[in-house]
């Protein structure tokens, strides 16, 4: 199974274009599948119902993951049985009719904007440091996907009136937006960063690592976790929390739940709706602190 495995990341990476964190994740959970199957004694083409049920309850209660992480490796295992069916491989797909697990409700995790601050004035004014500077700008101003934000390519970007084209799910483009404080990291990096990092390398991309090649997903939360390092903050940081706090913080501030779904890219309004739970928690606060009889003592 494992040359089919190979052939079907290779089918996501050049035919689909998934992200490097969606085919990272497919491999992973393909290959636990795998390993499951030959533990059992198991062929990938000769599965029945129960037997695919039973690899739902191992996940469940032997590898004790949530719904979430169990409906992601069920998604990565039915896209690559239908891979096998387009290719003649298999008669059948063994996953099509099992329903995924009932998701959990889970409170985005996001940052107070104080948070935000102590990371980008941690940064230092090196060649990399400018760069940097400018990631937590873009992921703060935009709330662009990180998989967004290092594809951007510096003619999708109007800084005249600050927009910016990102690519999204489904390879759907959309409008965001930045700031003065972003304009001037941009600005900066540009003039004194890209080329450098560059190194007489070409590249439409805008952000560049250190070897002169366009950034990845995964160099974005290695920059992130070392800038972390660097502060008094006590809690793990990921590049999708910038997005939860920049949903949040619209929201808190009276922006429409219609728009921010918009810039977040968001095909349904329910996916948006998940950050009104976090601004009620909000309100509920400001109203415990402000009314007479809603602080306990």
């Amino acid at each position: 199974m494992e040359e089919y495995i190979e052939m079907f990341i290779e089918y996501i990476r050049n035919v689909r274009k998934y992200s490097d964190y969606t085919e990272t994740n497919y491999l992973i959970d393909l290959e636990e599948f795998n390993n499951y199957l030959n533990n059992n004694k198991l062929k990938f083409n000769n599965l029945n119902y129960n037997q695919v049920v039973k690899y739902t309850k191992y996940l469940s209660e032997e590898k004790h993951l949530v719904s979430t992480s169990i409906s992601r490796h069920l998604s990565a295992i039915k896209s690559f049985y239908n891979f096998l069916l387009e290719q003649e491989i298999v008669e059948s797909n063994p996953f099509k009719i099992l329903s995924n697990p009932k998701k959990q409700i889970k409170l985005p995790n996001y940052m107070k904007y104080s948070e935000i601050e102590e990371m980008i004035n941690s940064i230092d004014d090196s060649i990399l440091g400018i760069r940097n500077k400018l990631i937590l700008e873009l992921l703060f101003a935009t709330g662009a996907r990180v998989g967004e934000v290092v594809n951007i390519k510096l003619n999708d970007i109007d800084i005249i009136n600050h927009e910016i084209k990102v690519r999204g799910k489904g390879n759907k483009d959309r409008i965001v937006y930045f700031n003065d404080h972003t304009e001037e990291s941009l600005n900066n990096y540009l003039n004194n960063s890209r080329e450098l990092l560059l190194n007489n390398k070409k590249s439409d991309y805008l952000l560049i690592n250190h070897i002169g090649t366009r950034l990845t997903d995964r160099g974005i939360r290695d920059i992130i976790d070392k800038i972390i390092l660097k502060t008094s903050i006590n809690k793990k940081i990921t590049p999708h929390m910038f997005r939860h706090t920049f949903a949040t913080m619209l929201l808190n501030e009276g922006c429409e739940l219609k728009s921010v779904q918009e810039l977040l890219g968001h095909v349904n309004l329910s996916t948006t709706a998940i950050y009104t739970h976090v601004t009620n928690d909000h309100i509920k606060d400001i109203y415990l602190n402000a009314h007479p009889r809603g602080n306990k003592k």
